[in-house]
């Protein structure tokens, strides 16, 4: 089964060629297809993509949702593999996750561990190992078969904040999720730019505006007032 590899981009040209010279050395190079979903960045990330081989496509919609609801809808293969331009994949992402299918899962991601010894943040990442959704996040990717995915309609495009989450909800009530335990590595750039406690406390803030229905606008500014270098929508992520 080929993947589709999903990256919805806005201003990553300082992450992508780390993501993608990853994805082409893992599993002895064996890519199918990376799609590279950009938001109208200015800088360079659409040319770096082009050059490294990537398909690009320019969204008329920002916002990750619609981009990685337009990835899935221009792919070629049945299986989709969704991943954040800022996250690295285990190194043997793709057997994992062709493992994952010989299971007969449809739908999963990965563990995470972050890009610091941070004691605390090791704690944190030692929880996205348990299946409870508040341990998951878009920084742990997820894979989906097409056919999955679009009796799913997707991503919900409404969503600024939370459309992983959402989606994972939903997808839940009627298929098994698969927690392949290898792990992403994740950016602290969040915890570096705020303390450990305040970032903990905005995810946990949000996170409970979601279980109780608030609006995405509540939601985002909520989470924009709690922290520092939450400036545009890329940012505005819970757990990273």
């Amino acid at each position: 089964m080929q993947i589709s590899i999903i990256i919805p981009t806005l201003n990553e040209a300082a992450n992508l060629p780390g993501l993608l010279n990853r994805l082409r050395s893992a599993d002895q190079g064996a890519v199918d297809e990376i799609i590279v979903v950009d938001a109208g960045s200015e800088d360079e990330t659409r040319r770096l993509a082009k050059e490294m081989g990537a398909t690009v496509l320019l969204s008329p919609r920002r916002g990750r949702a619609a981009q990685m609801n337009l990835g899935a809808q221009k792919a070629k293969n049945n299986l989709l593999y969704f991943v954040h331009a800022d996250t690295l994949p285990p190194v043997n992402y793709r057997s994992a996750i062709h493992k994952a299918r010989q299971e007969n899962y449809e739908v999963g991601c990965f563990r995470y561990q972050f890009d610091t010894n941070h004691p605390l943040l090791k704690i944190n990442a030692f929880f996205t190992r348990f299946p409870m959704l508040w341990c998951r996040g878009g920084d742990q990717s997820l894979f989906i078969t097409s056919e999955l995915f679009e009796k799913a309609s997707g991503f919900r495009e409404d969503y600024v904040i939370m459309e992983d989450f959402e989606f994972i909800k939903r997808i839940r009530k009627d298929h098994p999720f698969k927690i392949i335990q290898e792990d992403m590595i994740v950016s602290a750039r969040k915890y570096k730019e705020n303390s450990y406690m305040r970032v903990q406390i905005a995810n946990l803030v949000v996170f409970n505006m979601y279980r109780f229905g608030y609006s995405q606008e509540r939601m985002v500014n909520t989470y924009r007032s709690l922290l520092k270098g939450v400036k545009n929508d890329k940012e505005v992520r819970l757990y990273q």
